[in-house]
């Protein structure tokens, strides 16, 4: 336990240097000011070709709207109309976009997470760690377990390139230098390229082999009501995977997975994309990468110092029986009794089949299979 709030601690102070680092006078000052008088002659003329015409522009996601000189976002196929573009102040609008606001959000995201989480850890603690039995249930096999790591390594490796591509300039720049930093930002490009598109296969394995799994029932309600006793650490009833583990998986897994896998393909695979799609893309992509490694925070919290012994059933697939009593009893008593009335073996409810009483607590009308061994 000192280790880990040793660790919490070293991870608070390496947080809010990096967050006086962001936020440091001038630390975006490099981008230009939109209300500046345009700079360049080109520019200026641009600027008086649109004031002077008559005839309105085509439309941003028009094919026609790639006139010469002029600005707009849509600028044609690359290597057609490209080498005609002079400036393109929708690029410019993008840069302050990402570079001002969206960076800063993202940065308070990603450096109050790990301080929310250090706060919740030092206040109300983690859940109480069950005594062993001696007695293991199997909770995922080899091929779950492969997958879930698969995926979380590739998360790891795009999410440090991530934030050296995002964040490089401000602060590994100053201290490394520029023919250091030249090479670690080449690097972590390909890298994040490259491991992009491994990510997006096996968050597509993962979604498929959890899926099952993942499909709410009435007793979820009762661990929504109580919010999965993270506060007072009550043992809320749960299936094979609680309300909160399910919520998870379709917000983060599912949904920003698709966000970060599909802006991230567009954005590496620059085939006939248009400017305008690209800096889309590129927002989407921020924005969905910071949510999806802040959630991916508290998903680690609560899976290892957060939870004793729920480390152990993705590590090693198996948890011991009283862990497994405490934190997802109705898969309990499914693996030693059989499964419970209403519930399939995954722990849904049996359409017409009837909810389990007392909110899933697995006690019913109708025989019940004798206790077995454990499996």
């Amino acid at each position: 336990m000192r280790a880990t709030s040793n660790a919490l601690r070293a991870m608070l102070c390496l947080g809010l240097l990096v967050l006086g680092v962001l936020m440091a006078p001038g630390a975006w000052a490099q981008g230009k000011n939109e209300r500046a008088t345009p700079a360049y002659a080109e520019e200026q003329t641009m600027l008086q070709i649109e004031a002077d015409s008559r005839v309105p522009d085509p439309g941003l996601l028009s094919t026609d709207s790639g006139r010469v000189h002029m600005d707009r976002h849509y600028l044609g196929q690359y290597g057609t109309k490209e080498g005609n573009v002079i400036v393109q102040r929708g690029g410019n609008t993008w840069r302050h976009l990402r570079n001002g606001p969206l960076a800063t959000i993202a940065g308070f995201i990603l450096l109050g997470v790990p301080l929310a989480i250090f706060v919740f850890y030092k206040t109300i603690g983690p859940a109480e760690p069950q005594p062993e039995s001696g007695r293991k249930l199997q909770r995922f096999n080899r091929w779950e377990r492969q997958v879930h790591w698969a995926t979380a390594f590739a998360f790891v490796a795009l999410g440090v390139t991530g934030i050296i591509i995002m964040y490089g300039k401000n602060i590994f720049l100053p201290w490394m230098g520029h023919n250091v930093f030249s090479w670690v930002a080449i690097l972590s490009k390909y890298l994040h390229n490259f491991v992009g598109p491994l990510f997006v296969i096996c968050s597509i394995l993962m979604f498929a082999t959890f899926l099952k799994r993942n499909f709410y029932n009435r007793a979820d309600w009762l661990w929504i009501k109580k919010g999965g006793g993270l506060i007072t650490h009550e043992h809320v009833p749960a299936g094979f995977f609680n309300a909160g583990e399910k919520a998870w998986f379709w917000g983060g897994v599912a949904l920003l997975g698709l966000i970060v896998s599909v802006s991230g393909l567009v954005l590496d695979f620059a085939v006939g994309q248009t400017r305008y799609v690209m800096q889309v893309a590129n927002v989407l992509h921020v924005t969905g990468a910071a949510l999806y490694m802040a959630f991916t925070m508290g998903h680690a919290f609560i899976g290892t110092v957060g939870t004793p012994g729920a480390y152990e059933g993705m590590r090693h697939g198996t948890v011991d029986e009283n862990w497994a009593k405490a934190h997802h009893r109705l898969w309990y008593e499914q693996m030693k009794t059989g499964v419970p009335p209403g519930l399939d073996k995954d722990g849904n409810v049996i359409p017409g089949a009837g909810a389990p009483a007392q909110e899933g607590r697995g006690a019913g009308p109708g025989p019940r299979p004798q206790p077995g061994p454990a499996h």
